[in-house]
């Protein structure tokens, strides 16, 4: 059950950014197909730490591309 709470408020901080995680948008990368800036991705990791309490290490954060790839490492934690 925490996982299903941990995973609603991501997906809650993701719908603030205005991105879907349903269909193939869950692996838009954000550069490239979503046109995000870098510092709006640090911010968008930043609040998904927050929701899920979760930590990431810097080395993570700069490997992410996709919101799959974030969402899987935060709920995996």
């Amino acid at each position: 059950m925490k996982n299903y709470t941990s995973l609603r408020k991501i997906v809650d901080v993701f719908h603030l950014y205005g991105i879907n995680l349903t269909g193939k948008r869950k692996f838009a990368n954000f550069y490239t197909d979503l046109k995000m800036q870098h510092i709006f991705v640090s911010g968008l990791i930043y609040e998904l730490e927050l929701a899920s309490n979760g930590q990431l290490n810097d080395e993570e954060i700069r490997s992410f591309t996709t919101p799959a790839q974030i969402v899987n490492r935060l709920i995996v934690q």
